[in-house]
């Protein structure tokens, strides 16, 4: 996929994750005039584009490097998965349009699914339906059920759970047998990137309005992608409601910021403390201080 998701599925992004995630991102839209195909698949490692399927295209392709060492059967059969599965999503798109008496316009059906392979060598995995930018249906993984996330899915989910089609246990074998099997392969193929660290570089700044501080923490410059983030006031989390998006840098590193609004208290100490695999232990910033690095 060259563009943008279409939407964001309840998932995780912040935080420090011990092991490596195999992840897929199926997407339909009714109007391939805003710069996506009809359809597309494309798959990740650990965040990192690894495949591309597209319905201009119609051929699975590798995107990281470290992928070409994969064999033309290989590449053959996910070309097959991609060509069988795009006239099923087409199909679901018609559904849901019909459904929701949707006649015309544009509309996005995208789905998440995937595996994670921790380091302690336990498993899990994860399946999500997203419809116009809406969290649709999701599967539950301890009763291998999907349940919808709101009424107009509860139809769908009882026919995936139905005898007929069984789809949370097929998702179940999925998840345990074949995805942390192509996963695993991945992973020896991509070692180098894939155990690559970087450590990120931290800036603090402020900005000051109506009797309020904005208080910035900038993270750049880091390897892997997942990272965790936060303000402290004297040790105390400052809670936010502004979404902490990790974004991508031209050089294959990332970057995170981080915004808080406080009102400082002589005595009070504001910081932004930050973890990442890279470290040995976290990083600590305080506002107005120099900067402080863990000791290696």
């Amino acid at each position: 996929m060259t563009g943008p998701l279409l939407l964001l599925l309840t998932v995780g992004v912040s935080g420090v994750y011990c092991g490596h995630s195999l992840q897929y991102y199926y997407t339909a839209v009714s109007d391939p005039g805003h710069g996506l195909p009809v359809f597309s698949a494309v798959g990740y490692v650990d965040g990192i584009q690894i495949v591309n399927y597209n319905s201009d295209s119609r051929r699975t392709v590798p995107v990281a490097q470290w992928m070409e060492k994969e064999g033309h059967d290989y590449w053959e059969s996910e070309t097959q998965i991609g060509k069988g599965t795009e006239p099923l999503y087409k199909n679901y798109m018609k559904i849901l349009m019909q459904r929701f008496n949707q006649t015309g316009g544009y509309h996005s059906l995208q789905t998440m699914y995937g595996c994670e392979l921790r380091d302690d060598g336990s498993i899990g995995g994860y399946d999500q339906l997203g419809y116009d930018g809406m969290d649709f249906v999701a599967l539950d993984t301890e009763r291998w059920v999907y349940y919808p996330l709101t009424d107009g899915a509860q139809s769908i989910a009882q026919s995936w759970n139905s005898p007929e089609q069984r789809w949370g246990e097929r998702m179940k074998n999925y998840q345990e047998n074949i995805c942390i099997a192509h996963l695993t392969r991945h992973i020896q193929y991509g070692k180098e990137e894939l155990d690559r660290r970087v450590r990120p570089e931290v800036k603090v700044s402020s900005q000051q309005s109506d009797g309020v501080t904005e208080l910035h923490c900038q993270v750049y410059g880091f390897y892997p992608r997942d990272v965790d983030v936060n303000w402290k006031n004297n040790g105390i989390e400052i809670p936010t409601d502004e979404a902490k998006q990790v974004l991508p840098n031209s050089d294959g590193t990332y970057q995170i910021r981080a915004t808080v609004e406080v009102q400082p208290v002589e005595g009070e100490s504001y910081a932004c403390h930050v973890d990442h695999s890279s470290l040995k232990e976290e990083l600590v910033v305080i506002w107005g201080k120099c900067r402080l690095y863990p000791l290696f």
